[in-house]
């Protein structure tokens, strides 16, 4: 890359050592009170590692150690590391839901590199939020980043079959609910799930998430199909710290990586994956954090283009550490080569066609990546639904549903919320069958509160008992990317606001044509307009903090749910000022 080198005068971090005057001095004073010699940080690219290990964050436990290889990457290439922590986000362990958070990891990230003596970012992360929270914050901050991937664990195996984390819990737990499996078995199959260190091993959000932000251009070219407790991770990772550096030196920033050609990229990817429902969410804040106009309708077009070729659960039937060895992203690419902008630049340097140049799936491993003309399911990974219940949009991953119900009309059977829905749920009076369409309400970004992934509603078990396994399933909540079902989501405006699902009754009759790309209930628009009347809304779900501020200015899922004031163009002014 032909970039004229940057001088130490030019460095951010010179502002804060570089002086001779007494805020030089001080800086440089404490830094030695630390045994830091004032060498190592006057003139070297000073290298912020923003790292989401946590004890309780199981994907990213193995994230304290790889810093150890960023740094000696670093400090190899010239740099100086220095290690500051985020807001782990543990999808399982975190409540109300992790994407409650999102926008405060990403505040975080931006003011930790905004306030400090850094000169560019290494960011660690890898479950569902981290990445796009990251992400959002570099992206408005605008400094040089590399996003470092936590890597999705090992294959798991019980009793012969190969399961996915999250997508054989639901199965076998519909298994136990209909009394095919006993409970020791349930107990069993806990212990014999995860195998490892990393993020989930299918294809939910985090490898969706980490995938898309390889094809953004911020990740070195393979490194988020590698399994976290693959040799070869901790050896990307002291990649990583030395390429951040050359970075640096090449003031090479995400205004001048992201751009309308790699979020096409990201966009041709996610369907060929078969990717996340919530990448839906989360490529939209993203495009528009950096002034791109990113929509539904977008992401839509680009599904009808371009069908599943990853043939790995919760569509298919193969897990991460397989994909890995079929050749990766890196080989997916290839495949799709004639749907993406090969010019876009990458933090590589290089373009993303050079970064691709050779790639091939693995012989053996067809049936893994597939080719064009083979694709897993004639359905894709993604159609935007649009009706009167639905006037913004909602989304429904066919890929992962049953083809039976891609067309469907039934009653509903309405749950008022998630507490709601778990205490009728099983009850042998619910007034369900197979051919009823569940519907949950108030579980979106404001009603949830913070947009869960309830989505993916249980089956009754009265239905399970029939040996039916899918049914028409409708929310204004998000699903884990590792589940599958038809299931129809982010139904958006959601019912908290009094978006349309907040008026449907039991058994009113809804229309699902996914084809047709249409969501509709079937009730007279009078009657509507006098059911809107008498609605009330329901009192805010915080009084104060950090959810008063989440309810005050979270957008709607068509917006990627970001907060209105970060979407807003504009930088903040740089500490040097103050």
């Amino acid at each position: 890359m032909d970039t004229p080198r940057r001088t130490r005068e030019q460095l951010r971090s010179w502002r804060w050592f570089g002086t001779g005057d007494t805020r030089g001095f001080s800086h440089r004073s404490r830094m030695q009170q630390v045994g830091v010699r004032r060498e190592e940080v006057m003139g070297r690219p000073i290298i912020g590692i923003i790292n989401t290990w946590s004890e309780i964050s199981t994907c990213h436990l193995h994230l304290r150690e790889r810093a150890g290889n960023v740094k000696r990457g670093i400090l190899a290439a010239g740099g100086f590391p220095i290690e500051m922590p985020a807001l782990s986000l543990g999808e399982v362990m975190v409540k109300p839901t992790t994407m409650f958070y999102r926008n405060l990891l990403a505040m975080e990230c931006e003011e930790l590199l905004r306030s400090h003596p850094v000169d560019g970012a290494v960011l660690m992360g890898g479950c569902d939020k981290t990445t796009p929270g990251l992400l959002l914050g570099a992206i408005s901050m605008d400094l040089p980043a590399i996003y470092l991937p936590a890597g999705p664990q090992l294959n798991g195996h019980f009793k012969g079959v190969k399961v996915g984390v999250g997508t054989h819990t639901r199965t076998y737990y519909d298994e136990l609910r209909a009394g095919k499996i006993s409970a020791q078995d349930w107990v069993d199959l806990e212990a014999a799930m995860c195998r490892s260190h990393g993020t989930c091993n299918t294809m939910g959000t985090a490898s969706t998430m980490t995938s898309i932000a390889e094809v953004l251009g911020f990740c070195l070219p393979g490194a988020t199909s590698i399994p976290a407790d693959d040799a070869a991770h901790p050896r990307m990772a002291a990649d990583c710290g030395e390429r951040i550096v050359g970075m640096v030196w090449e003031d090479l920033k995400p205004s001048r990586i992201l751009s309308a050609a790699s979020v096409g990229n990201a966009a041709a990817t996610y369907m060929a994956l078969g990717g996340s429902t919530n990448c839906a969410v989360h490529l939209i804040a993203m495009a528009r954090r950096a002034g791109i106009p990113l929509t539904l309708d977008d992401l839509d077009a680009r599904a009808r283009e371009i069908r599943v070729l990853v043939n790995l659960m919760p569509s298919g039937d193969y897990l991460m550490e397989d994909f890995y060895h079929a050749g990766g992203l890196r080989a997916l690419l290839s495949r799709i080569e004639a749907h993406l902008d090969l010019s876009a630049l990458t933090v590589t340097g290089r373009t993303l066609g050079e970064n691709i140049a050779g790639a091939r799936v693995t012989a053996g491993s067809e049936d893994i990546i597939r080719a064009a003309d083979q694709p897993i399911s004639d359905h894709g990974a993604l159609a935007v639904l649009y009706g009167n219940l639905a006037p913004d949009g909602a989304v429904i991953k066919p890929a992962a549903a049953d083809p039976a119900l891609m067309q469907h009309v039934g009653p509903a059977v309405v749950f008022e919320d998630m507490v709601d829905m778990m205490k009728r749920i099983d009850d042998p009076a619910l007034d369900v069958d197979e051919n009823s369409v569940l519907v949950l309400r108030n579980a979106g970004p404001l009603g949830g509160p913070g947009f869960p992934e309830w989505g993916n509603l249980p089956i009754p078990k009265k239905v399970l008992a029939k040996g039916v396994r899918d049914m028409v399933r409708i929310s204004d909540a998000r699903m884990s990317g590792t589940h599958y079902g038809t299931c129809v989501l982010h139904v958006a405006p959601e019912a908290f606001i009094g978006g349309p699902l907040a008026l449907v009754r039991d058994g009113d009759v809804i229309e699902l044509d996914v084809a047709g790309r249409r969501l509709h209930l079937r009730v007279p628009d009078e009657e509507l307009e006098r059911r809107r009347a008498a609605w009330t809304a329901p009192p805010p779900r915080f009084e104060r903090g950090y959810g008063r501020m989440f309810s005050a200015h979270v957008t709607q899922a068509p917006a990627g749910c970001d907060f209105d004031f970060l979407q807003q163009p504009g930088t903040l002014p740089e500490p040097d000022i103050f």
